[in-house]
């Protein structure tokens, strides 16, 4: 089930880069330079998740060399770390004739969770929010925007969906999530998003610049209140901030849940600060 998640995922994520590669050179054929550059603007915040994983390598004592850097600079990082990961865990499987600890899976599977969804946050939410404000707002008959918003989408939706199954394979007596299950969350989280998204797009439509003043004051209100809660995630002050502000700016537009425990009572309170 793994190898197929992660198939699909590497498998998105070339179709979400190949439609921003030809939203890039459809805004550049037709003189659109506005767009243009915001477009590759929107690129830039996605090297933060491939230090991370240049970062990563060298932690387990693979130094980046010269094609390694390459891929990063390609913002092909991740997909060298997804494959790396499962091959040393096919390989570790082999090694032990199948008595691999699951606890050494989890672990490579809920990293690879974590940033893939940081760097949905960073790049791909951006992205999807200009090419929804373009469709909505600028030109409704543009079929290329309007494609890679769709895959940007979805790509968001199932990040978020994978580190809400790795959350579950955390619990104690967890079951793995069917297809049809994972199907359903994937639907789920893509019309929240889709309408949240549709939402800001047509604010910004009506009120222009004044959606980033009601986005910032949301984030800041979503950012205290994880401060409120007093999360232990993560241990060093500096990074427990970051993290919060991380998580506050994505739930501008859906809510994660980054706790253990039953969240209904976190969700609720989401829901009545985001109406």
């Amino acid at each position: 089930m793994r190898g197929a998640s992660s198939g699909l995922r590497l498998a998105l994520l070339a179709a979400e880069r190949g439609a921003r590669l030809c939203a890039i050179i459809h805004y550049l054929v037709r003189g659109q330079l506005g767009w243009f550059s915001l477009t590759v603007a929107h690129v830039v915040p996605g090297y933060a998740a491939q230090l991370l994983s240049i970062l990563w390598f060298r932690a387990d004592g693979r130094l980046p060399l010269c094609w390694l850097l390459v891929l990063h600079l390609l913002q092909l990082g991740l997909w060298k770390q997804n494959s790396c990961r499962y091959w040393d865990v096919l390989w570790m499987v082999a090694k032990t004739g199948g008595s691999a600890g699951a606890g050494e899976v989890l672990t490579q599977h809920g990293a690879m969770c974590v940033l893939q969804l940081l760097e949905a946050l960073l790049q791909t939410l951006p992205h999807l929010l200009l090419q929804a404000y373009i469709v909505v707002a600028v030109d409704p008959v543009d079929f290329i925007p309007g494609v890679s918003a769709g895959l940007s989408l979805l790509s968001f939706a199932w990040a978020s969906v994978s580190y809400r199954r790795f959350a579950c394979l955390l619990k104690p007596g967890h079951v793995c999530l069917p297809a049809a299950a994972i199907l359903c969350l994937l639907l789920w989280r893509m019309g929240m998003l889709g309408t949240r998204i549709l939402a800001l797009v047509l604010f910004a439509r009506l009120y222009s610049f004044w959606v980033f003043a009601v986005a910032g004051v949301h984030w800041l209100l979503m950012s205290f209140w994880l401060v409120a809660q007093q999360t232990d995630i993560v241990a060093q002050p500096c990074r427990w901030r970051l993290f919060n502000c991380l998580v506050g700016a994505m739930y501008i537009s859906c809510y994660v849940n980054v706790w253990p425990g039953p969240s209904k009572h976190r969700v609720a309170v989401f829901y009545a600060a985001s109406t």
